[in-house]
């Protein structure tokens, strides 16, 4: 998977399912808290479905604002935490 392709999944999840699939303008480093995109639930949604859909898990300290409310701060936060994960050997592995 690709950091475009993280970005892509993104930004359709966020325009399917909060705004409807409307012809609406989504920038890219535009707040969805501030525009009304998405309010406190649907941020737990979306982060529901980052979890699910990139397997990851976000720790306490990841769940702050500035990570999930623009589309370009979700990307980096998944897109991290991807990385992150392909870095750590899996069980079969062992690090040395």
């Amino acid at each position: 998977m690709t950091r475009e392709e993280v970005h892509q999944e993104v930004r359709q999840f966020i325009l399917k399912n909060f705004l409807f699939d409307q012809q609406v303008p989504l920038e890219d480093t535009r707040s969805l808290l501030d525009t009304g995109v998405v309010d406190s639930t649907g941020i737990l949604e979306l982060i529901g479905y980052l979890e699910k859909q990139y397997q990851i898990r976000f720790g306490d300290e990841e769940l702050v604002a500035t990570n999930f409310d623009t589309v370009k701060g979700i990307e980096s936060i998944v897109w991290q935490k991807l990385r992150e994960r392909a870095a750590v050997p899996g069980p079969s592995e062992s690090r040395l």
